[in-house]
Order: structure tokens, then sequence, then C-alpha cells
């Protein structure tokens, strides 16, 4: 598949997104992944288009969900489910999930996922949690100091470094003014200098820009956290279910990237390197004064016994004395300075810098020796530069190849994650997964899970794959105000949206007609102007006369005209619509005998939603579950008789007369 093959994306916007990525392939697989936010980065590109072209890149063609109502209820349902999604990045993917010609890959994930769930609900919540850091992983923007030299273009490195290519006559020596330098291929310096990376003529890419594969692996920690403790869980070797081991085979290959990973932010002797070399100067004059102040600490106890002789010769020889003195004092000054230089040997132990012989310049008063301290700061800014070359390279040369397949691993997570959510989602709500049919749409119990109240179950069957006595291909649903017609409906169409996108339903059982499109007809806002009424019946016309195997739920179809008009032609449109063998249809309506009338036949099904009275707290008592072939008496009675209990004075005694006229 290439970017400029896609609908609506012409060789300018594919370059766009192409640019962004970095390549196509990698634009490709963000789309198929749902990472909609990113593909919205592209200037010009909406969060909306975005979705559009991550579903296209998917395989949706659209054409399923044929009314603005349709789409409005495949987006609240997948709404509901997304609720259970373990991270962002999943809910995100989950938009993807349209209905879909052939579902079967997906039902079958989907209950591989509900199986485990159901088996074992506690690794399954576990494995929620984890999944729950997931996320899209993401390069970083930053341009690095590093300089890439190469006799070969690398021009895809120009968005994150300088790139130069040695022009004729120049060697490595004409690229030392630069400190971070990548030299690639011939002509490399054989003691490469501090900050200096020499790779050969075909490198691994992770190696050319050792910061930027450490960078990645820094900036995705969250995400990667989450795949090291897959690897952790994974490790415990449990008795694994088939969908348990797809996840943790997912981080297969990745058995290291706990060690890796955790070396990143670990300095180790770099640090103490660091730390010594801060302190250098001021540990220098502290061992200065420290040597002082032993020796001092020391002769202030001393005691020199001369004889007479011995004070006769100090007074006609001085170096003599000053011998002796310097022979008395040497020891104590000799023990205070090796002290001293142990103590400065350990604290250059683990720098890979040694203490020299010698530290001072002169015994008394003690005068640490500029010089050495000088070489020492010199010494371990060397092993600093060297070391954090050598250690970069390391963690580069060792999470590179990681990299890739942690891009994979977390593409596969998200989605299989989104099969975690379906399965807990299914578990909160007692869904099942239908059967597919040819024809129609057979419901067991089924829920509206979007009322926000408990739902009755409601039972109800229309077409082929319906029970007997339910086959017919098209019905009429009558019955009372506030009863749950439209409520049906949607329940209707939840479950065919469902079953289409290779999901359960809300339902003990289902049976669901494949078919290629879904049809919803909203209610009217009112009688309509003439143009407006005749564009609504080309619509309607085009949807009935249609052989394309489909579902059409219209509900009060009646209102675009006034009702006399509105029965006959509603009459014209079921008989169009029962001519399509392919075709199963229901009609919320309170029109139904002016339509059956206008239809001049009698066995077209009639179901209607009875109100049978009004409770205690005078709420409608209604039986959710429509009675087959039967004409529903609507409610404008009973909601008189409740408004006579309600109301008062003079509106009561109106509402009490008005009640007499039904009877």
């Amino acid at each position: 598949m290439v970017l400029s093959a896609l609908p609506g994306v012409g060789e300018r916007l594919a370059k766009k997104i192409t640019d962004h990525f970095g390549d196509e392939h990698q634009a490709l697989e963000s789309l198929r992944c749902g990472d909609i936010a990113r593909v919205a980065e592209i200037d010009g590109v909406s969060p909306k288009r975005a979705l559009s072209l991550a579903r296209l890149v998917a395989g949706d063609s659209g054409s399923f969900l044929a009314t603005k109502e349709a789409e409005r209820l495949h987006k609240e349902i997948l709404l509901h489910v997304q609720g259970y999604a373990s991270a962002a990045a999943t809910r995100q993917r989950m938009q993807l999930l349209m209905p879909v010609q052939d579902p079967s890959k997906r039902r079958n994930k989907a209950a591989a996922a509900m199986d485990f769930c159901q088996k074992s609900p506690e690794r399954m919540e576990k494995i929620a949690r984890i999944l729950k850091g997931l996320g899209q992983t993401r390069h970083s923007t930053e341009r690095y100091e590093r300089v890439v030299v190469s006799k070969r273009p690398m021009d895809h490195l120009k968005k994150w470094c300088r790139v130069l290519q040695p022009g004729e006559g120049e060697t490595w020596k004409d690229y030392t003014v630069f400190k971070l330098v990548t030299w690639i291929g011939a002509g490399a310096p054989s003691d490469a200098p501090d900050g200096w990376v020499v790779l050969a003529a075909n490198p691994a890419p992770e190696m050319v820009v050792p910061e930027r594969t450490i960078d990645w692996f820094r900036n995705n920690q969250r995400t990667l956290s989450t795949l090291v403790a897959l690897v952790e869980d994974a490790r415990q070797g449990h008795d694994e279910q088939d969908f348990l081991l797809e996840i943790h085979q997912a981080v297969n290959g990745l058995e290291r990237l706990p060690e890796w990973l955790g070396n990143i932010d670990q300095q180790g002797d770099l640090e103490r390197i660091a730390d010594v070399k801060d302190r250098l100067w001021k540990l220098g004059k502290s061992l200065e004064a420290s040597v002082n102040e032993e020796v001092t600490e020391a002769m202030n106890s001393a005691k020199m016994n001369l004889s007479g002789t011995e004070l006769l010769e100090a007074l006609s020889d001085g170096a003599a004395f000053q011998r002796k003195l310097q022979q008395a004092t040497s020891e104590v000054i000799t023990d205070a300075m090796e002290a001293a230089k142990q103590t400065l040997a350990a604290e250059l132990e683990g720098t890979g810098v040694r203490v020299p012989y010698s530290i001072f310049t002169k015994d008394w008063p003690a005068k640490i020796d500029r010089k050495v301290i000088d070489e020492l700061d010199n010494a371990l800014g060397v092993q600093l530069a060297s070391g954090e070359t050598e250690r970069m390279l390391t963690l580069a040369k060792n999470l590179g190849p990681l990299q890739p397949k942690c891009e994979q691993a977390v593409r596969t997570l998200v989605e299989l994650d989104q099969w975690v959510a379906v399965a807990r989602w299914a578990d909160a709500h007692q869904c099942t997964m239908p059967e597919l049919a040819e024809h129609g749409i057979q419901i067991e119990e089924g829920r509206h899970l979007l009322l926000g109240i408990e739902p009755d179950p409601v039972t109800y069957g229309l077409g082929r794959c319906a029970k007997q006595g339910d086959t017919q291909s098209l019905a009429l649903l009558t019955g009372a105000n506030s009863g749950g017609k439209t409520t049906l409906l949607e329940l209707l169409a939840h479950t065919s949206i469902l079953a289409h996108m290779g999901l359960p339903v809300p339902a003990k059982s289902a049976i669901v007609g494949q078919v290629e499109a879904l049809h919803i007809l909203a209610k009217a806002g009112g009688t309509q102007s003439a143009g407006a009424l005749e564009q609504t019946l080309v619509e309607l016309a085009n949807v009935v006369s249609d052989p394309t195997p489909k579902l059409i739920l219209a509900d009060e179809l009646e209102a675009i005209t006034e009702p006399g008009a509105g029965a006959r032609i509603i009459a014209g449109m079921l008989l169009a619509a029962e001519s399509q063998n392919d075709t199963t249809m229901m009609l919320v309506t309170h029109l139904a005998p002016s339509i059956l009338e206008a239809t001049g036949r009698d066995d077209l099904r009639v179901d209607g939603i009875e109100a049978t009275g009004l409770d205690a707290d005078l709420e409608l008592m209604v039986d959710r579950t429509p009675k087959r072939n039967h004409l529903a008496r609507s409610t404008p009675e009973l909601i008189v008789k409740r408004l006579v209990e309600r109301s008062k004075g003079h509106a009561q005694d109106l509402f009490r007369d008005i009640l007499t006229m039904f009877n």
C-alpha cells in the first residue's frame, strides 16, 4: 500500500506524512495501529481527517454505517466499550473498530480474551493493570550537537544533527574543531579524540547518533516499563492460556530489556569520576591543611635533649643542628604526608587515575603541588570523556537492536489490549458472542446499555434467522409513548453494529444476519417544506428499493408530512422494501392502522409494546418485549389519568373531563 493511493491523499499530502514519520512504512504502521494523535500533528491534518485516514488503512470502506444516525449509535456504543481500555493509546486505536465485511478474525480474538477473562479473572485484571502504562512510542525531535562525517550521503540524519561530507584533500584533523563527531568509513584517526565515534563504512543505524538511540529509550520509559513488567510476568511460568500466551509472545526477544533499560540512568564509576573531579582542588587544599595541623599538633608535645657537647657543636655548626632538627621532625611530617596521600588514593579509587609518587612541593609548611592537581584534573577529565563515550556506545549497541522489537511489541500490545477491554466490558455486562446468519436478527434478553439505568431485558426477532413465527422480513412496531420503542430500535442497531464489528453483544444470546449496510432513519424534526420533503422521499426511495443486503430501522417516518399523506407514503416504501429479498426492516410508528389500510394488506406484521397501567407512584407499567401481531394502544389515556391525579383546581377538572372522552 502507498499513501498516495488512499482516497483523498495526493502526492503533496503523502509527502508531508512521509516526512513527518521519516518514511512511508513508519507512517502506514502508525495509521494501522491507530496513532491518531501523531498523524494529527501534521500541518493541515485535523484529528477527524487523521481518523479517516487510519480507518482507510485499516480496511474500512465506510459503507456499513449508511446514515448519520447509524454513525452516532456506533460512536456511542464504541465509547462505552472504550471505557474499559487500560490505556489512552488503546482507546485511540479502538476508534478503528468499525464494522467489517468479514469479522471472523476479530471474533476469534474477542472470544479468546473473553474465555481467559472468564477462567482467570484475577490474572486478567493484573494484565489490565500492567497494560495501563502502555502508550505509543515517540522519537525525540531534538537536534544533537554531534556532527556526522561520511563520504556517503546520509541526508536522512539532517533532521537531527549536522551531516558533512569530506572534501577533496580533507582529513579527520580538519574536523577536530567539533567536539562530538561520528566518523564513518575510511580515513578515521587511529586514536580517536575524546567524544569521537569511529564506525565502519556500513554502521548499525543506532550507533551513528548514539545519543538519539539512548534518548528514545529514556523518553519512552513509561511505555517500556510495561514491556519490562510483561517480561517479568512471563518469567513466572504461568499455566498460560492461548490469550495470555499471545501477550507474552509479544515481548519475546526482549528478555534483556529490563537489564539494559535499568542501566540508562545508572552512571556507576562515571558519577564517581565527575564527583572527584568537582572536588579535586578543594580536596587538595584540605589535605594540605590536615598535614600542617597534624605536624603542628605532634610537634607541640615533642622534646629534644641535647648534651653540652652537642650544644657547643650546634653553635659551631648550624647545618649539623638543622639536620638533627629535621631528623627529629621528618618522621612526623612523612607520616602525615603519607596519610594524606593514602586519603587521596582512596578518593581516586574506581576512577582509573593513580596518585603520583609525590603530591607536595614543600615539607614544612606543607604545600600541595598545583601541577600534580592539574595533571590529576586533566586525567579525570579524559577518563570522564572516554568513559561517557564508551558507556554511551555500549548502551546504544545493546539497546539499539531492541528498539524495533520494542516498537513492534508496543503495536502488538495496543492491539491485544483492545481485546482485554472488550473482554472486561463483556464480562461486566454479561455480553455474549452472537451467531452470524444470512438474514434477519434475533435477540434473547437483550439489554440497551446506554440508558443510564438498569435495562429491562427484551426478546425480539425479525427475518429468516428469527424464531418460528417471527421470520417476516418487515414489522411495524407500535405502542406506548415512553414504552421503549426507540430503545428497542437502538438495541437492534447496537446488536447489529457490534456483531459486524466482531464483538460480543449485550444479550443472553443473539443471531445476527450479515448485511452490507445499516440504515437508521431517525425521527424527523417536524413537517418539512416541499423541497425538503422531496429530497427526503428520494433518499427513502433509494434506500428501500436498493437490492443491497441491509437492515433498515426507521423511527416515526410519518413525521415528515401530515399523518394522512405520511401513512400512504410509508405504505409505498414498505411494499418496496418487502420486494427486496435481502432487506430486513422495522418501522416504529403511531400510524399502523392507516399504513395497513393504505397497503391494502392484512398480512403485514404489527408488533406492540403495551402499557398495562400506572403503578403506585403513577409511573407507567410497560412490558418492554413487544407482543407479536398485536396493535398496542398508545399511552395518552394513561398520561391524562396521571395528570388527573397530579393536578389541582381547574386543570384537574379539565383533565378529568378529557379522560371521560377515552371511554
